[in-house]
């Protein structure tokens, strides 16, 4: 029979120590990455998905207005989507791209207001040419391209 580990028992930290949790408010890495999120930006475009869950969403609802659940419609959505092919989802993603350019404007116009610049770009709409050009001295005109 073996008497009591003396050494083992010593070298344990007092259970104070062990319980109490990390002081995670010090941590001033985890401040300087946190920004601060201006209300007036617009809002990021849904993804083609989404597009198709909102038509998805209000079919859905029509056949079975008896469910309620909200992860049903979503589980059901997301197969629906999966069975699609490429020219079934192409409408969807038309649509997403609609989006994501009318953001792309949206978001350099609050850039521009926020930076104090007006900028009226309804010239390049109705032609089709960028309205940003730039002359050299030997009459040439390079368009930059707005990506």
């Amino acid at each position: 029979m073996r008497g009591p580990r003396n050494a083992i028992v010593a070298s344990k930290k007092p259970l104070g120590d062990v319980l109490k949790p990390p002081n995670r408010n010090t941590d001033t890495s985890l401040k300087e990455k946190a920004t601060k999120k201006n209300s007036g930006a617009p809002k990021r475009p849904v993804g083609a998905f989404f597009v198709f869950m909102e038509e998805f969403r209000k079919s859905f609802k029509e056949n079975f207005p008896e469910n309620k659940s909200i992860a049903v419609v979503g589980k059901a959505g997301g197969e629906k989507w999966k069975s699609l092919n490429d020219s079934e989802k192409a409408p969807y993603l038309a649509k997403a791209a609609v989006r994501k350019s009318e953001y792309k404007k949206a978001l350099i116009n609050f850039q521009n207001k926020l930076n104090g610049t007006v900028v009226e770009d309804t010239a390049a709409e109705d032609t089709g040419n960028s309205s940003s050009e730039v002359h050299d001295g030997e009459g040439e005109v390079e368009q930059e391209l707005s990506s």
